[in-house]
């Protein structure tokens, strides 16, 4: 035991000259307010969206504000951002005639009062104002709005990209990984020699690299079939999940769930014994379903253990965020598992 006022060393992760995180008993966790300040700035800041065009310009000035906060947690190489910031960007218009006299000339704000981790895939609210609501101030407003606000998410959309990727966390952690040298004598015949068997078995490997299996089991008060009736009505679905479902009960048949969020297609159902689906999620990456199969067991009467299995679940999701897996299983637990349990009194 240590003495009070110093660390247990085993808990200690001491700075070493390769720079590795000892054991990987803690989160190391980079604050990216000031780098994602400078990032957007440049990004957004002195660009020219309209040069002409209908007899307007229209530029971007300045980040005026970007308030909020803004990290990346990294353990054993997995990058985990968090951030939560809002912004005003400032820009002016300006309109001429046909003969290029000048009109009004108007400052205006770009106000994006939300942007965060856990709305990634989504394009955050845009407000944009002019400082004259006349109505030439209100023709630069509609061309800022046609032009400027689709520059403005694109830029957003770059930013949550790279926050995905470890922003400035990135860096560090290249810097840190260690290089691993080939064993001293090692002979280059050893090293070149390979096997078909090898090969073949190398490459199975890499095209599952990047996904995951979740299992789970959990214990209802029910009969299987009244759990397996649950899991395939729509309208019992939109009743506990407080969301738009719609669910086919045909093999071959396509279900939405949770506002549309979720989709799929049913491959195989055994009443009250198995379902077997199709599973994607609408911020995976294109291309990308898992398989869902789901038993249910009666050990006694009145008593069901629903034994889930999920494959093929990405670990990142189309934007490089690193928690569909744990956001996955979550899901499962909170947003399906015990509100089945506490919408029709299944609980044990």
């Amino acid at each position: 035991m240590a003495k009070y006022g110093e660390g247990d060393k085993r808990w200690i992760v001491e700075d070493r000259p390769d720079g590795a995180n000892v054991h990987n008993w803690h989160w190391a966790e980079t604050d990216c307010i000031e780098w994602s300040r400078n990032l957007l700035s440049s990004l957004l800041s002195d660009k020219t969206l309209i040069d002409g065009e209908g007899n307007l310009v229209i530029k971007t000035k300045k980040l005026e504000r970007l308030d909020g906060e803004a990290y990346v947690n990294i353990r054993k190489g997995k990058i985990i951002p968090g951030y939560e910031i809002s912004l005003s960007l400032s820009w002016e218009g300006e309109a001429k005639d046909s003969e290029g006299n000048t009109l009004l000339k108007a400052d205006g704000v770009v106000e994006i009062p939300y942007i965060a981790d856990e709305n990634a895939d989504e394009d955050p609210e845009i407000r944009v104002i002019v400082k004259d609501e006349g109505p030439i101030g209100k023709r630069l407003k509609d061309a800022f709005l046609a032009k400027g606000k689709p520059f403005v998410l694109e830029q957003v959309r770059a930013y949550v990209s790279a926050m995905a990727r470890g922003g400035p966390a990135k860096e560090e952690l290249e810097v840190k990984k260690p290089v691993k040298k080939p064993a001293e004598g090692e002979k280059t015949a050893a090293t070149s020699a390979t096997t078909t068997t090898v090969v073949a078995a190398k490459k199975k490997e890499k095209k599952k690299e990047g996904f995951k299996t979740i299992t789970m089991s959990e214990k209802f008060s029910c009969r299987a079939g009244n759990l397996f009736e649950i899991m395939m009505d729509e309208n019992r679905w939109k009743g506990f999940t407080q969301s738009n479902a719609r669910i086919s009960k045909e093999v071959g048949g396509e279900f939405s769930i949770f506002d549309g969020a979720v989709t799929g297609r049913n491959m195989e159902l055994v009443e009250g014994k198995l379902i077997v689906q199709k599973w994607r999620f609408g911020n995976w990456p294109d291309g990308i379903q898992s398989t869902v199969r789901l038993t249910f067991e009666e050990p006694e009467p009145g008593v069901t253990v629903v034994k889930l299995t999920q494959t093929d679940v990405p670990e990142e999701d189309r934007y490089g965020n690193a928690t569909v897996v744990e956001n996955t299983e979550r899901g499962w637990r909170d947003l399906i598992f015990l509100k089945i349990r506490a919408v029709f009194g299944f609980g044990i």
